[in-house]
């Protein structure tokens, strides 16, 4: 067997919202692959599986609650309210850093392959830092989802954002870049565009993709949209640069439409005809309005960003903690 460095101590980040439907499928699987990897003395007998309630209405708490009274690799905490997907992430890698090693982050819904983690323990002993899950495949997806989500991807790299093709929320980070990543204090969270930010050593994992073991998905076209363009917004300023440029042309196009119209009227040659007019005004109008749209939302999250509002609350946990519940 490989020798390994000092056994690091592993704290599995999982969110969950209203999964009281797969959260006992998959709580055993999470358990075996810690079991296992504690017997080959890759992890330590400490490492933990962390869930994080993101604001269920179900009986997700309960189910929570009940696994770590069965056994004490299950720990968890809730959140006060529902966040949302990537807060409740960032909830619960914030409550691991000063606990563990290492962290992984992955949905509770058993579509990411679990067995993945232990070549991503692998890396981090070879010295990586960051591993990103990285999918090797998209069988599992119908065509139109195949397609959009690989645009998206080529789509986030053109804008300038920095992030790995077919990665999603599947990753293993050290303490050490968890801690720096304390450091980020974004409100618009976008966290597979935010970690590569971080630097360190870091490599991936490939792995194919599951069906979802039980329950509905509860991101659904309208929720992905948003995560886009949060995408985005937050980490890029190349669509307000495009919009100058668009301007700049249309600027031009429009000088020379004036000087056009004023030859053909010395000329003798009037300009007849009201369509052309309405078309231009209303291709103007609209592209005003899209303009003025992309920056307000630039605006927007701007304000946002400048109330410091707390990213999440902490409202229980499953173990006894004298401190206060986590803000950030």
């Amino acid at each position: 067997m490989t020798a390994f460095k000092a056994e690091p101590v592993l704290w599995i980040v999982i969110p969950c919202y209203n999964e009281e439907a797969v959260l006992p499928e998959t709580a055993p699987m999470f358990l075996k692959e810690v079991t296992h990897l504690t017997e080959v003395q890759k992890i330590s007998p400490d490492s933990r599986i962390l869930f994080v309630n993101d604001g269920s209405k179900d009986k997700t708490w309960s189910i929570i609650e009940d696994l770590s009274k069965k056994d004490e690799h299950f720990i968890g905490i809730a959140q006060s309210r529902n966040r949302g997907h990537q807060n409740a992430v960032l909830a619960g890698l914030m409550e691991a850093k000063d606990r563990c090693d290492i962290a992984i982050s992955i949905d509770c819904d058993g579509q990411d392959d679990i067995a993945a983690m232990e070549p991503m323990v692998d890396a981090y002993h070879d010295g990586c830092d960051i591993v990103y899950g990285v999918r090797s495949d998209r069988d599992s997806d119908t065509w139109f989802k195949r397609t959009t989500a690989q645009g998206y991807y080529r789509f986030l790299n053109k804008m300038g954002v920095e992030v790995v093709y077919n990665h999603a929320d599947y990753r293993l980070t050290s303490n050490r870049v968890l801690n720096h990543f304390a450091d980020f204090h974004e409100v618009n969270l976008f966290l597979r565009g935010m970690f590569p930010l971080v630097g360190f050593k870091s490599t991936s994992v490939y792995y194919s993709r599951h069906e979802r073991l039980a329950g509905e998905s509860h991101y659904p076209l309208k929720k992905m949209l948003g995560l886009a363009f949060d995408g985005i917004t937050s980490l890029s300023v190349k669509p307000i640069t495009i919009i100058a440029q668009l301007g700049f042309i249309i600027s031009i196009l429009g000088f020379v439409g004036v000087i056009w119209a004023i030859v053909r009227a010395v000329t003798g040659y009037a300009v007849a005809g009201w369509a052309s007019i309405v078309c231009i005004v209303c291709f103007l109008g609209g592209i005003q309005l899209l303009s003025l749209g992309i920056i307000g939302e630039y605006v927007g999250k701007t304000y946002m960003e400048t109330k410091h509002r707390p990213r999440y609350i902490i409202s229980d946990r499953t173990w006894d903690d004298s401190e206060e519940a986590h803000k950030n």
